[in-house]
């Protein structure tokens, strides 16, 4: 299998499937860039795929390189730091937004952690401004490439995103195993 000659970052919200997101590039044969210190639990039993060094993006960008041919997982708002000199694939996770509050607001009371004092729908207008800037910035910049994809349609027809997802990261002759990708899709999640 070629390399691929760029880095492969999944983005989104928080609690918008970019775990899911994750374990299926994954399982499709993407190698992970991950630390394992934020281990699984009953919000994301499977794991979250998250790499520490990610948060210091700005101050620390040492790891990038390492992270060719791999994806890794990016806070939405982390991409605005990410330097013109590399090649970006972000797979995108969009879900409506109620249903993300409500899982973030799930999560957070299980942890036993307040939630942001802010009334949802100035949450959701300020998410969807955060989103709606983060996509025209990549979009204007020519080393971005990215897709959008919806949770919820992923989860209905998980082999539509594969194929969609394989498409999209297979430049250079680079092949992924669109079933494992399907079979790390597990509705009940």
């Amino acid at each position: 299998m070629a390399e691929r000659p760029y880095i492969t970052i999944v983005s989104g919200l928080p609690r918008s499937g970019t775990s899911l997101m994750m374990q299926m590039i994954h399982a499709g044969g993407v190698p992970a860039v991950t630390d394992e210190i934020r281990t699984p639990d009953t919000d994301n039993p499977r794991g979250y795929y998250e790499f520490e060094k990610v948060k210091q993006i700005k101050s620390d960008k040492s790891w990038l390189p390492g992270a060719r041919g791999h994806v890794v997982k990016m806070v939405h708002l982390l991409l605005l730091d990410l330097p013109a000199d590399h090649q970006y694939r972000v797979v995108f996770m969009r879900r409506n937004l109620e249903e993300v509050l409500k899982s973030q607001s799930v999560m957070l009371e299980r942890q036993g952690k307040k939630g942001a004092a802010l009334p949802p729908a100035t949450l959701m207008k300020m998410y969807q401004d955060q989103i709606d800037k983060v996509l025209r910035w990549m979009g204007e910049r020519p080393n971005f490439k990215f897709i959008e994809v919806n949770y919820n349609q992923l989860v209905r027809d998980p082999h539509a995103a594969a194929a969609s997802l394989a498409a999209f990261l297979g430049e250079g002759g680079s092949s992924m195993d669109i079933e494992k990708m399907v079979a790390a899709v597990d509705p009940s999640l």
